[in-house]
């Protein structure tokens, strides 16, 4: 979803968030560290490469969706996005941690805990939360792209508003 599958580099979410950050007068570079179709474990293994950018100091991790689309346990997801924030937390980075659904034909357990998941994490580690990244945006035909997953551009638009809306009170921090 962060890499922007299926969009232009100007139609993704990223580039949309700079250019909401700018129009806003932050000096913030959105640096782009999606990988299409990654699950928590390839961030994870990527974590320490994106948390050495130079002046990194909020990390929005949106990681969890190609785990679900892949069965992955929910535990082992958990386990992946917990290492991510500490080693976030270990270098002053503060973290927005974007939530994700289940839908119910993963199982009532399975969805049930992969919905848990991320508020617990969230609440564990004191770091702010977006509930629902695809809120207004998930199940809308209108808003997608032709494999129901993956917003169009007016989507994308949609997942911008609901990130900046979380991470804008970070920013006055």
């Amino acid at each position: 979803l962060t890499a922007g599958f299926g969009l232009a580099e100007k139609e993704s979410y990223p580039y949309l968030l700079q250019e909401k950050l700018k129009a806003d007068g932050f000096d913030f570079e959105v640096v782009n560290a999606g990988v299409s179709g990654d699950t928590s474990l390839g961030g994870l293994e990527r974590s320490d490469w994106v948390l050495e950018q130079e002046n990194a100091q909020i990390l929005i991790l949106e990681l969890g969706a190609n785990d679900l689309l892949r069965g992955v346990p929910v535990a082992k997801m958990k386990e992946n996005l917990d290492k991510i924030i500490r080693k976030a937390k270990v270098k002053n980075i503060r973290v927005l941690l974007c939530g994700m659904l289940a839908p119910p034909t993963m199982g009532a357990e399975y969805q049930r805990d992969f919905m848990m998941a991320f508020p617990d994490l969230a609440s564990e580690h004191k770091v702010e939360f977006l509930p629902f990244l695809l809120e207004n945006v998930a199940t809308k035909k209108e808003l997608n792209q032709a494999d129901g997953i993956h917003p169009n551009v007016d989507g994308a638009r949609i997942m911008t508003h609901n990130v900046y809306q979380a991470l804008k009170p970070m920013l006055a921090k």
